[in-house]
């Protein structure tokens, strides 16, 4: 039997590390930190954790809302997206976490890209 991702990256103080990296990487980057101005730090720190916890096979069980309704005021692009995950994957880097660890996190979570990006309609030319 494998061990699942939650217990593979080391419990409660592995995620809270992780999470904690996370948003130093995401708050002072360009692309992303607009996204947490105003936003009270600890409680988005703490319901991530939680979310991630229960997404990963921990014990905790997440009771915020679904991740679409959650995201969809905040225009999340595809590039948002992509760089949240490169920070991910150096964060986990940066504790330790053998690469195909890294990479069941990253597999794990890919299915709420859909959920989280907001759908853009690519722009169209007028013709005049």
């Amino acid at each position: 039997m494998s061990t699942n991702i939650f217990d593979a990256l080391g419990g409660d103080a592995a995620l809270a590390a992780a999470v904690n990296g996370l948003y130093d990487r995401l708050v002072p980057d360009p692309l992303t930190g607009s996204y947490f101005e105003g936003v009270a730090l600890p409680d988005l720190k703490r319901h991530l954790r939680l979310f991630l916890a229960a997404a990963l096979g921990g014990p905790a069980i997440y009771r915020g809302r679904d991740m679409r309704s959650a995201h969809a005021r905040l225009h999340i692009t595809p590039e948002v997206w992509d760089r949240t995950v490169d920070h991910l994957v150096g964060v986990l880097a940066d504790l330790g976490v053998a690469p195909g660890l890294a990479d069941r996190v990253v597999g794990h979570l890919a299915p709420l890209r859909d959920q989280i990006v907001a759908a853009y309609e690519p722009a169209v030319a007028m013709a005049t």
